[in-house]
């Protein structure tokens, strides 16, 4: 019988999970403790950054960088850029939270941001704020883009959740902008069940981050950053202990998720090189189809992504033949019901809603499943037209 060929397997391994079984069963503390601290020093490593928050969720991960940077009265006024093709969760929180958002239709080469359409809405709108998002761990022109967002005083924010590991002219997505984000869903590249992480390289940023993580208290800040809110606000030691400087939320994730982070961070170069060897070999047999074109030298590839006519009859082709696949990503966000602002003047994120298709790739994937996934487009395509 025919496997089937899934948009994630295993990301947690059976090695992993037996020995999280044992570390349980020892007694060790559950909720957020010394693992938490740990991980989010070794991501930091791995990344390249000061400073990581850990969280619950990629989602809560944009939802604290973007609060935070408001909590820290940075932000000239309340408008954002957002990309039409992105996530739900890129652009929610900017609602959710009050900020005008106006969306940015993507480019046909690495889906990011088109760059004249940037320019454009920054000239109008004058915002404060560019959430960027790197889709299927490509990175976006962040060479024009940074020279955009200087000559209109814009903050970059970083939505690479689908990008972890990828690198843009030496540096990880993610550290580009003031903060960056990653989720580890267990769809993702590594997986703590479920979580987020959000890296920065600003101390002040990280402080308010942390205290907005857990409530807006001051217990998990340094030293020096508890005793001045403290002193400013006459808050005697024991006080402190339900002081809550920031209106804040609990985003925080446990020690049971760090363990398996800690875990996983062990074999994220393996990971991330696997999904780069896919990604060019599913190019190199689609060479008739269109694929992302990037200046990603290294790509840690989220998933396949392509655009073709008959997306449907394709997808469920694929489906009868045991191999899943899914719209590319969110589409435009523009077309979704929830979005409540423009909607015209996204031509590209239109093409992407209504063709765009991403394929499975991660670290289980070989090289004969992505023959047999590419020999059944071919085939599909040689009967349909």
């Amino acid at each position: 019988m025919s496997k089937k060929i899934k948009l994630a397997e295993d990301t947690i391994d059976q090695k992993e999970l037996k020995l999280l079984a044992d570390w349980i069963l020892r007694g060790n503390q559950l909720t957020k403790g010394k693992l938490t601290i740990e991980f989010e020093e070794k991501f930091s490593n791995f990344i390249g950054s000061k400073y990581s928050i850990f969280v619950n969720s990629g989602s809560s991960a944009n939802l604290l960088m973007i609060y935070s940077l408001i909590q820290s009265k940075r932000l000239r006024n309340s408008k954002v850029i957002a990309p039409a093709v992105s996530w739900v969760t890129t652009i929610s929180p900017l609602m959710q939270l009050g900020l005008e958002t106006h969306l940015c239709d993507c480019n046909l080469e690495n889906l990011g941001l088109d760059i004249n359409h940037l320019e454009k809405l920054c000239k109008e709108h004058r915002p404060s704020l560019l959430i960027t998002c790197d889709v299927l761990g490509h990175a976006n022109d962040y060479k024009e883009i940074t020279r955009i967002c200087e000559k209109y005083d814009v903050i970059i924010l970083e939505d690479s959740c689908e990008a972890l590991g990828s690198e843009y002219y030496g540096s990880k997505l993610g550290t580009i902008g003031i903060a960056g984000s990653y989720s580890f869903y267990y769809g993702h590249h590594m997986s703590t069940i479920e979580g987020g992480m959000v890296i920065t390289d600003d101390k002040d940023l990280y402080n308010i981050m942390k205290s907005i993580r857990s409530h807006g208290w001051s217990r998990d800040l340094e030293t020096d950053e508890a005793e001045t809110l403290r002193d400013q606000f006459k808050i005697d030691e024991f006080r402190n202990y339900y002081t809550f400087y920031y209106p804040g939320f609990n985003l925080r994730s446990s020690d049971l998720n760090a363990f398996l982070g800690i875990l996983q961070l062990e074999k994220i170069n393996e990971i991330v090189n696997k999904r780069m060897i896919n990604f060019r070999y599913y190019k190199e047999l689609l060479p008739d189809f269109w694929s992302q074109e990037s200046e990603t030298e290294i790509i840690s590839s989220f998933a396949y992504g392509t655009i073709v006519d008959n997306r449907l009859k394709l997808a469920n082709f694929l489906s009868a033949n045991l191999i899943e696949s899914r719209p590319l990503i969110c589409g435009n966000i523009a077309r979704h019901p929830f979005w409540n602002g423009e909607r015209e003047g996204l031509k590209n994120a239109d093409l992407i809603h209504e063709k765009g298709i991403y394929l499975p790739n991660h670290l289980n994937i070989d090289s004969k499943d992505i023959e047999k996934i590419t020999d059944l487009i071919k085939t599909f395509y040689k009967r349909s037209f």
